[in-house]
Parts: C-alpha cells; sequence; structure tokens
C-alpha cells in the first residue's frame, strides 16, 4: 500500500490507529492551557512556482497559510518559527524579501532553522493562545454553514498563472469561534473541507452553491481548487456571515446548484 493509495487522510488515519499519532484531526494542536500550535510546509513544484511569485509575496503566503490554521482556532498570533531551505546559489537578497513578506503578517519570527536543499522549501510553526477552539467534530443537526468571504479566486488566479495573496481572517475566525460549533479554513477545497466537518460531526451538509460568494473571476469548478483560507463554519446563527448551506441528520456532503446535485473535486497531498 502507497501513499498513493490512501491519500492524505487516509495515512492520518493509519497513525492514530496505530497509536503513532493522536488528536489531529483539527487545524491545529491545543496544548496545555490556551496554547495553540500548528505548523505548514510549502514546498517549490508543489505549492508554488517562483516563476509565478515574487519571494515577498511567497513569505507573506507562508506567513498567511499558517495564521489561517490559528485563525480557524479563534487564536490570538503570538509567534512564528520558520525552517527555511533552499539551494545554496540563492540570492541573499532574495531571501531578505522573503522574510520581508513574513513580516508583512505581523507577527514576529523568533526562531527556526536554516538548511541547504535542492528546492527551495519553507515550514512555519505558528503559535497563538485561544479561549475556545471549535474543532471540526462539533458540528449539529439544525446548525447554519457560513463563509466569511468569497471562494473561488485562487483557483481562477491559478488558471492565469499567479498567485493570490491569502486573506487573513484572525478577527473573523476570534468571532466565530465565541459560538461555532465547528470551525475550520478552505485550503483544500469546499466540498472536501466541507466533508471533514461532516465526518467529524457525523452530520449532512448540505451546500447551495448558488449562495456561495465568488471571487474575482472565478467559477463553480474554482470552488473545488482550495487555496482560498476563507473560514468555513457550522454556526447556530449567521452572525453577518454569508449563510451558504445547512447541517442536517446524516452523512456527507451534498452540492446544490440549480436545485440539482453536482461533483467537485479538491486538493489532496500524494494522489
Amino acid at each position: 500500500m502507497r501513499l498513493s493509495d490512501v491519500g492524505e487522510l487516509g495515512l492520518l488515519r493509519e497513525l492514530e490507529r496505530r497509536g503513532l499519532a493522536q488528536g489531529i484531526g483539527n487545524d491545529a494542536a491545543e496544548l496545555d492551557g490556551d496554547l495553540v500550535v500548528t505548523q505548514d510546509a510549502l514546498v517549490e513544484g508543489v505549492h508554488f512556482r517562483l516563476d509565478w511569485i515574487a519571494w515577498r509575496d511567497l513569505g507573506f503566503r507562508a506567513a498567511a497559510v499558517n495564521l489561517s490554521d490559528l485563525a480557524a482556532s479563534g487564536a490570538v498570533p503570538e509567534a512564528l518559527i520558520v525552517t527555511f531551505a533552499a539551494p545554496a546559489d540563492t540570492e541573499v537578497d532574495q531571501v531578505v524579501e522573503l522574510y520581508e513578506g513574513l513580516a508583512e503578517a505581523g507577527v514576529p519570527v523568533v526562531g527556526g532553522d536554516t538548511t541547504r536543499a535542492g528546492l527551495l522549501m519553507l515550514s512555519i510553526t505558528a503559535i497563538g493562545r485561544s479561549e475556545r477552539v471549535p474543532g471540526r467534530g462539533g458540528a449539529r443537526p439544525g446548525d447554519t454553514v457560513v463563509v466569511t468571504g468569497p471562494l473561488g479566486a485562487a483557483g481562477a488566479a491559478f488558471r492565469g498563472g499567479r498567485f493570490l495573496r491569502p486573506p487573513v481572517r484572525l478577527e473573523e475566525g476570534q468571532r466565530l469561534a465565541a459560538s461555532a460549533h465547528a470551525l475550520m479554513d478552505v485550503s483544500d477545497g469546499l466540498a472536501l473541507d466541507a466533508a471533514r466537518i461532516a465526518e467529524r460531526s457525523d452530520v449532512r451538509i448540505e451546500i447551495d452553491l448558488d449562495r456561495v460568494p465568488l471571487g474575482e473571476g472565478a467559477e463553480l469548478a474554482d470552488l473545488g481548487f482550495g487555496e482560498d483560507y476563507e473560514l468555513l463554519a457550522a454556526v447556530p446563527e449567521a452572525g453577518g456571515f454569508h449563510e451558504i448551506g445547512r447541517c442536517l441528520e446524516g452523512s456527507g456532503v451534498a452540492l446544490l446548484h440549480e436545485g440539482a446535485k453536482i461533483e467537485l473535486g479538491g486538493w489532496q497531498h500524494f494522489r
């Protein structure tokens, strides 16, 4: 059995089954007290192309995708720890630009590591604090499904040979965390991420795609691309956020467009 057979989620389930990992079903790890920690890696050729993105924008992107997980935990960020790997012939000025992009996120870099590698790679650990982390497993039948902003713009940009700067929804995450029954960010596509909430919460989620706000230039198919980094939540009340669906008894996810069910893809590592 290969990674391509089981995919990312299958690998995580296997590690949990064997007792080699625990509590890895949410966007971030909750440690003692109110401490929240998350980690994401960006690898050249997998998550970005240097001919499509500036070094400064890459730095901001690396910080933002990690802060998005803190936002999905309702956390206030405190620090970033950065591992930077690159070929030895990389220009120092380019690395400085990248770290300037990291600094634009407004969270201090307090440590990390540097190493030589054949390709550029950034691995960031983001640390924050949250009074309440909803996680993915608490959605209930009767909940309203909301998003914090438009989706699909990242997919539209990718079709045009570029990457967008992700939004950072920290304030929205803190507001949602106060009452949400389930909360995560949309990083792998609307259908796939909604399915993660449905599976962990043991509910059925119905999403009306005609109510999903679309980003600039986006088409419905772009909702399967991911990398929008808006927040997706199951809440008792919409609270001013975009209402796109509901939670019901049952299992799985149903996507409706003009009343008919359709399918959307999503990003899955190793497949």
